[in-house]
């Protein structure tokens, strides 16, 4: 299943401020700060813990996902393939307009739900698919208001 607007590309990363600093060499990224992100999130095993540091770089109308892992019960950002370099590519993001049908539509497709987020009331939800046998990585969608986009720097 791919549908939505793709705006990002995601990396784990060992040292978010070093990630930060080799893009600052590269592109003209402004300020940027991490954060720290502890989340419950469901898997197929069950409710796990994720705990993140995460920094969203824009160049023009891409946002690239610095993802510095701290604790991760889920697996899923651990088993990224080293490739011996300051970033490692993870996965993939999309937008979707819509959570319900697009909910609806994931429940008809192949590809298995590893991990998601999409609480009654929220102003984002997410979810990953696992794209790996497919595509070489996971895709991920997300749903969210036009005030969290703006919350989180997406440009206008």
């Amino acid at each position: 299943m791919i549908t939505g607007h793709h705006y990002q590309n995601a990396y784990i990363c060992d040292d978010i401020e070093a990630a930060i600093a080799a893009f600052a060499t590269r592109a003209d990224i402004g300020e940027v700060r991490p954060f720290d992100v502890e989340q419950q999130l469901w898997t197929p095993d069950g409710m796990k813990r994720v705990a993140t540091k995460l920094a969203f770089i824009w160049i023009g109308d891409m946002q690239y996902e610095l993802i510095q892992v701290v604790a991760d019960e889920t697996g899923l950002y651990s088993n990224y393939q080293n490739n011996g370099g300051l970033l490692h590519f993870h996965h993939i993001c999309m937008r979707v307009p819509e959570w319900a049908p697009f909910r609806a539509a994931v429940a008809q497709q192949n590809l298995p739900v590893v991990l998601e987020r999409a609480n009654e009331g929220d102003q984002l939800k997410f979810l990953y698919l696992d794209g790996r046998e497919f595509c070489g990585h996971y895709l991920e969608y997300v749903w969210m208001t036009d005030e969290m986009a703006l919350r989180l720097g997406t440009p206008s």
